[in-house]
């Protein structure tokens, strides 16, 4: 049982970061009507802003240190991170200890940018064009952003690690009334899921509750009597790309110290973030969040010892059968929309 409940756990923390991802696209699709193949791109670029911020806080100048010697009794010279310069060593040393949760202040505005950037200066032209056009070419998008990536940090995985005050494990079988040291989990999951459900949370609650949001959602529901009534929805829907493309940022952020960032993570989050898409129903933002946890949970479960020796491999190919299984019940996915795809 206390292997079963960690396994769910895991299953919550990666269907959070499904979650998140398949919100993002749905909140695309769901507004402007394009399949974008470069979403997946968009979360390695929040993970490589989580690298950026550390390696910008990391950034030394060189000082001669009088109270070291080398063996000749010469002072040393020594690398000072500036940051320890302007906030001294207690301070400076805290602060890039948190570098991952202080690349938000990096990731909101280079995200809004990268949206707008794609948005204006390339979805645009395919609005009306045929899904499978918006597909090679934002997937082409999505090759190219990978490359550019492998360029300027290079082909190899790149640590980056969470704040020492939440690395490490819990042991949670205590409070779930199990024996010590039974569930043991890790503290950077943890609060991986509430940041993500907080998200989650933070968009929903900015679509039901602000005049924004309600125009938005009319539009989304019937774009041309919207217009009709002089509202520029238009520019409405291209600040949307850019939250969408926050939302990717922000769940690759805070996932790069569970998967190192390297440059083809955008891929291989992509098909999975589409799977997610489907199953939840084109262009339903509950189900994308749905989907995206039970999947997560699904493959998480299967990737049991007790699970793989009956089935081995079943880990790999289990989120596209269960998909299998719920379009061939459910054709709209678990909260599709009539008419959504089906032209």
């Amino acid at each position: 049982m206390d292997a079963l409940i960690l396994q769910l756990l895991n299953g919550m923390d990666k269907g959070a970061a499904y979650a998140l991802i398949a919100l993002g696209l749905t909140l695309i699709f769901g507004t402007l009507g394009v399949v974008n193949f470069a979403h997946g791109a968009l979360f390695m670029i929040g993970a490589f802003c989580a690298v950026t911020m550390q390696r910008i806080l990391s950034l030394s100048s060189t000082v001669i240190d009088e109270t070291q010697k080398d063996f000749l009794g010469n002072p040393l010279k020594i690398e000072v991170p500036y940051v320890q310069s302007w906030f001294g060593d207690v301070a400076g040393a805290a602060i890039q200890d948190w570098s991952v949760p202080l690349s938000i202040l990096l990731v909101i505005p280079v995200m809004l940018f990268v949206g707008w950037a794609m948005e204006r200066g390339l979805i645009k032209h395919f609005y009306k064009r045929p899904h499978a056009d918006q597909i090679l070419v934002t997937f082409g998008l999505a090759i190219v952003i990978g490359e550019i990536i492998k360029a300027f940090y290079g082909a190899n995985p790149i640590q980056t690690p969470s704040p020492a005050a939440l690395t490490g494990s819990v042991d949670l079988g205590v409070g779930l009334g199990f024996e010590a040291n039974t569930i043991i989990y890790s503290v950077w999951r943890i609060v991986y899921f509430f940041f993500a459900a907080f998200i989650i949370a933070a968009v929903f609650a900015f679509l039901q509750f602000t005049t924004f949001g309600m125009v938005v959602r009319a539009g989304m529901a019937d774009r041309e009597t919207v217009g009709m009534l002089g509202i520029d929805i238009d520019k409405r829907f291209t600040v949307m790309f850019g939250i969408a493309a926050c939302v990717a940022g922000l769940a690759g952020m805070m996932y790069a110290p569970i998967l190192s960032p390297h440059y083809n993570l955008g891929m291989d989050f992509l098909v999975l973030s589409f799977v997610v898409v489907v199953v939840g129903g084109m262009g339903s933002l509950p189900g994308a969040v749905l989907a995206g946890f039970v999947l997560g949970i699904v493959q998480s479960l299967s990737s049991m010892n007790e699970v793989k020796a009956i089935i081995p491999g079943i880990d790999q190919i289990i989120i596209y059968l269960v998909a299998i299984i719920i379009l061939l019940t459910r054709p709209r996915g678990l909260m599709g929309r009539k008419g959504v795809m089906e032209e």
